[in-house]
């Protein structure tokens, strides 16, 4: 399965390939997708690729009295960010609900995958009781953000609105739509809320005048904008999201899953 690679420039696809291709010398991949800015909806020209994965090992790896390593992480080259995680330690994350998984999921950008586990995965990932730990991730990223570079300053740099702008977004979406899980888009937020049409068209011109430049430069706040963050800000965190948000029957189908991807990825060895 793949997507989004049409959108993607030649040169550096054909860099992303070459790295994916090594990953897979020792691993099966079975999901790589492209996350942050260029994920999320509002890339400039220079923003970083960040290639995200979720592979799987012949099934003998597992079996061990040893620790072993369950992340892949690879050094910053140019402009590609690559890195991922075993499907062990993806499975019991999004039993969870981990919120930067279920973006995985969503991405718009499909660089390479197995579609049936893809499927497998999506399938799961909506039993899970997300929306705590997803309420939990956005309200503190949007604080960060918006206490880090807008919060007491008269002049911001304009592109960090948008890392305070999805959270709340976010925050807004799992409000108004009781099912379904989240969009990663910024695009697909806004288009399941409701916003007054000047912010909206507000933020369509930020969205376009990132996407036209590396460096948007500073600017004044922008009422309307802040307005809306501060709205969510003002409602308070949400309730801790560190408790156990998986029920036995869901961990139990977890481990089904896992045995299934693995004993696939044995029979199908990279």
């Amino acid at each position: 399965m793949r997507k989004g690679r049409e959108l993607i420039d030649p040169e550096r696809l054909r860099a992303i390939d070459a790295a994916l291709d090594g990953i897979a010398a020792e691993v099966r991949i079975l999901l790589a997708i492209e996350s942050g800015s260029r994920a999320w909806g509002f890339p400039s020209p220079d923003s970083d690729y960040d290639v995200r994965l979720v592979y799987a090992r012949p099934l003998p790896w597992y079996i061990s009295v040893e620790q072993r390593r369950d992340v892949i992480e690879q050094p910053m080259r140019d402009d590609l960010d690559i890195g991922g995680w075993d499907i062990r330690k993806a499975l019991a994350l999004l039993c969870k609900g981990n919120p930067v998984l279920i973006e995985w999921l969503a991405s718009p950008t499909v660089y390479r995958g197995d579609a049936g586990a893809m499927e497998r995965l999506r399938g799961f990932a909506a039993q899970v009781d997300h929306r705590r730990a997803a309420r939990h991730h956005y309200f503190y990223a949007m604080r960060r953000a918006y206490g880090d570079c807008i919060a007491g300053r008269d002049q911001v740099r304009l592109k960090k609105y948008f890392y305070a702008l999805r959270p709340a977004a976010a925050l807004a979406w799992m409000q108004q739509n009781r099912d379904g899980l989240l969009p990663m888009e910024l695009p697909a937020l806004l288009a399941g809320i409701d916003l007054s049409p000047s912010l909206r068209s507000l933020i369509d011109d930020l969205r376009l005048r990132k996407a036209e430049t590396r460096e948007m430069g500073e600017g004044g706040r922008i009422p309307e904008l802040d307005a809306f963050i501060e709205g969510w800000l003002a409602k308070g965190p949400p309730p801790a999201a560190d408790a156990a948000i998986a029920t036995p029957e869901l961990v139990a189908e977890a481990d089904r899953l896992l045995f299934d991807l693995l004993s696939s990825a044995d029979r199908n060895p990279s």
